[in-house]
C-alpha cells in the first residue's frame, strides 16, 4: 500500500505494519539536498502520525549509498546567514528518525557519510552490507560535524569519536561493527533479507509495547538512573492498559 508519493520520497505500508520510507531522485549516491530534506522532512511527519505502523525501514534508492552525504555543491554557495537553515533542514530529518514513535531500522548498503552517517545514528537499529564505509569527512571540506554527530560518543564512545571527527577518515564494516556503530553486517545479497527478517520479528511483537520502549528509551537518555526508574514503574502499569500484556503471555503460556 502507498502511503506517500513524493518527488524525493516514497513510503508503502505491509499488511504486518512494516512501513519503508525510501529516499530517491537523489543521484546514485543519495545525496541529502535542500529538496530531499525537505520531502524527507514531509513524510516523516505524515508518516509519524499513521497509528497502523509498527516499524519503520529507512532506505535510499539502489545500493551504492545510503546516504554519501550532505550535498556539497549547494553548501559551497551558502554563508553565515543560510547555513543555519540548511542544517536546520538535516537536523529536523534526522530528530524525525530518533523521535520516530516507532522504531527505525537504517539499511546501509554501501557509503554512510556524514550527514548520512549522522541520520543512520538517529534510527534505532543498523543493518549493513559488508561492503559498508562510514565516516565524518567534513573537516576535509572546512566545516566541523555538528548535530546528530552529538550522538557518536554514546555509541562508540570519546576516543573513538575524537578519531572519527578529527581525522575524516573511512572505516569499513568490520571497524563500524567492532565500534558499535553498526548492529549486523551481512553480505550485499543478504542484506534486505537480514532487514525483512528483523522488521518482521519486530512488527510481530505488540505495537504498544514497542511505541512505549521508544518513547522510554529516548527519555532514558535525558533522565537520571532513579527518575528512569522510577517513571518505568507507570509504563508497566499502562501496558496492561492496553490488552497487549494479557494477549502476548497468553500465547506465551500456551507454547510453553
Amino acid at each position: 500500500m502507498h502511503l506517500i508519493d513524493l518527488h524525493h520520497a516514497h513510503a508503502s505500508l505491509e499488511d504486518n505494519g512494516v512501513a519503508t520510507l525510501t529516499f530517491r531522485n537523489a543521484g546514485s549516491l543519495n545525496i541529502l539536498s535542500s529538496p530531499v530534506l525537505t520531502d524527507l522532512a514531509q513524510a516523516f511527519d505524515a508518516l509519524s502520525k499513521d497509528e497502523r505502523i509498527r516499524v519503520l525501514v529507512l532506505r535510499g534508492s539502489g545500493d551504492k549509498a545510503f546516504v554519501a552525504g550532505a550535498d556539497i555543491k549547494e553548501m559551497r554557495g551558502l554563508n553565515a546567514d543560510n547555513a543555519a537553515a540548511f542544517i536546520t533542514r538535516l537536523r529536523t530529518v534526522c530528530e524525525a528518525a530518533r523521535q520516530f514513535p516507532t522504531p527505525v531500522i537504517a539499511r546501509l548498503p554501501g557509503w554512510t557519510l556524514g550527514g548520512g552517517l549522522e541520520l543512520a545514528c538517529a534510527c534505532d537499529i543498523r543493518v549493513a552490507s559488508n561492503r559498508v564505509q562510514c565516516g565524518m569527512p567534513e573537516v576535509k571540506v572546512g566545516i566541523p560535524s555538528v548535530i546528530h554527530a552529538a550522538l557518536l560518543p554514546r555509541l562508540i564512545g570519546a576516543a573513538r569519536t575524537q578519531w572519527l571527527l578529527l581525522t575524516g577518515d573511512n572505516i569499513d564494516a568490520a571497524q563500524s561493527l567492532q565500534w558499535g556503530l553498526l548492529d549486523h553486517v551481512v553480505a550485499p545479497d543478504r542484506l534486505d533479507e537480514e532487514v525483512e527478517r528483523l522488521a518482521r520479528q519486530l512488527a510481530s511483537y505488540g505495537p504498544q509495547a514497542l511505541r512505549q520502549q521508544k518513547r522510554m528509551l529516548r527519555a532514558w537518555e535525558k533522565q537520571s538512573i532513579d527518575a528512569a526508574i522510577d517513571d518505568s514503574v507507570q509504563e508497566f502499569a499502562n501496558a496492561f492498559k492496553t490488552g497487549e500484556p494479557q494477549a502476548y503471555m497468553a500465547s506465551f503460556g500456551a507454547k510453553h
